[in-house]
């Protein structure tokens, strides 16, 4: 949960989504209840208006019980149990009512309005609840004091206001569902410019491109100028810490030779103790700074931007100069690698990986060395197998030891595999070592795929 709020994107659409849902929410409480308000005095004015209609046409026949000179205008007062029903009580309990109460009575109780005046009230009808309208009116204008009540059933009301509200809701959830759409692709629209800067920076980070492009938007530029300022930066440091390594080389090396070249001459001379001395001390020395060279240039190539080498360009030539070296001895050299094989790793220590574990295979193989290269969820394996004697499984891990060498009268400085485990694992690779199907060994690499 923590990551997903770490997205800019995610963190917009959510405040979005959430005031756009607040608001509509809101609005729609606030038109619900305007159409309430609105539809309840409606509602009452037509009542009011059936009640005055009621009261001039009222008058008592011969018997002294209420009459209407003629029906009301509006028909729903007729259909029994329509929820419009109007009943007129005379003083001396004879009553009249509208055929919509089919028999039944209206509970007209409570003390009577004053003249001239309307009380409202809400009753038990015969279909519910009835909002009741009632007045003091005299029969022909003249006779004696009738009390009429007039009223709607309170679930016609509700029903208008059901249809009104399940009406609002699918037009403000459409609305809100546009609103939110909308936002979405604001958001996404806004923040492209941010994923063109990613892709940018992916391109870079690949070997694609050298520095970010100058097109971005104002809001992002100074960003994008402080990136390349940055890469420059980086690229100087590591052009510079190559020349250092290889001032600091040359530095020693040189009296390092002036070392060889005397214990050489003490040999000559007859001190063979103290010639041996030295030039053990000399070739102990020299693997470091090889192995120490080798490492910080490693180091420098890791942390450059765009580090990216092909392996098929890089093992050709590898091959080819084995051929050449081991070719004497009728050693056989196979290939199999496709040429869409690509890897985040500097070319010049992708050579010298794959040249160390070749040269080493050629060296102790009896007539056939194989070099294949295949790629597997994101990681490019690179094998080399040799049908020579091979080593112990105990043996695997101790000659990746610096300067270890299981047979001394073999050539080499012992560094070599050293050298590759250590330049594997700055490029968040690794090399192992195993059987291989002819009996040798195998050495598999394993490096990350562009």
């Amino acid at each position: 949960m923590g990551r997903f709020w770490k997205s800019f994107r995610a963190r917009l659409i959510i405040g979005s989504v959430v005031w756009i849902c607040g608001g509509v929410a809101l609005s729609g409480v606030a038109l619900s209840e305007l159409f309430r308000a609105h539809v309840t005095e409606q509602f009452d004015g037509e009542l009011h208006g059936h009640a005055a209609e009621l009261a001039a046409l009222v008058d008592l026949d011969r018997d002294g019980r209420p009459v209407l000179h003629r029906r009301l205008s509006d028909p729903r007062f007729l259909p029994p149990g329509s929820g419009f029903y109007w009943q007129i009580d005379a003083p001396d309990g004879q009553s009249a009512a509208s055929p919509s109460l089919a028999g039944a009575t209206l509970s007209l109780d409570g003390p009577p309005p004053k003249p001239g005046m309307e009380r409202h009230s809400f009753i038990e009808g015969p279909t519910g609840q009835l909002r009741l309208v009632q007045r003091i009116v005299q029969a022909g204008g003249t006779g004696p004091t009738l009390r009429i009540g007039i009223g709607a059933d309170e679930r016609l009301l509700q029903a208008v206001l059901a249809d009104f509200n399940r009406t609002l809701m699918l037009s403000l959830g459409a609305i809100a569902l546009g609103l939110i759409g909308a936002a979405v692709l604001q958001v996404w629209f806004g923040l492209r410019p941010l994923a063109r800067v990613r892709a940018n920076l992916a391109d870079v980070r690949q070997g694609r491109a050298e520095r970010l492009p100058p097109d971005a938007p104002d809001e992002v530029m100074p960003l994008v100028r402080d990136m390349n300022a940055l890469i420059d930066a980086n690229h100087d440091m590591i052009r510079r810490a190559r020349t250092q390594a290889g001032n600091l080389a040359h530095g020693l090396k040189t009296p390092l030779a002036i070392l060889v070249d005397e214990g050489e001459r003490l040999r000559a001379a007859g001190q063979g103790a103290a010639a041996e001395v030295i030039l053990a001390q000399c070739d102990r020395m020299r693997r470091q700074i090889d192995y120490q060279i080798a490492r910080a240039r490693a180091a420098a190539s890791r942390s450059a931007p765009g580090a990216v080498a092909e392996v098929t360009a890089a093992v050709t030539p590898i091959v080819q100069a084995m051929r050449r070296l081991h070719g004497r001895r009728g050693i056989e050299f196979r290939v199999s690698a496709p040429r869409s094989l690509v890897v985040a790793v500097e070319a010049q220590d992708l050579n010298e990986m794959v040249a160390n574990l070749v040269d080493n295979a050629g060296k102790w193989a009896r007539s056939r060395v194989e070099v294949a290269a295949a790629s597997d969820a994101g990681v490019v394996r690179i094998t080399v197998d040799d049908d020579g004697p091979g080593l112990p499984p105990e043996a695997w891990e101790v000659v990746f030891n610096i300067g270890e060498r299981l047979d001394e009268q073999a050539p080499g400085s012992g560094l070599g595999l050293s050298i590759v485990r250590d330049l594997a694992t700055m490029y968040g690779g690794q090399v192992r070592l195993d059987r291989a199907p002819a009996g040798g060994l195998r050495a598999i690499l394993e490096l990350p795929a562009v």
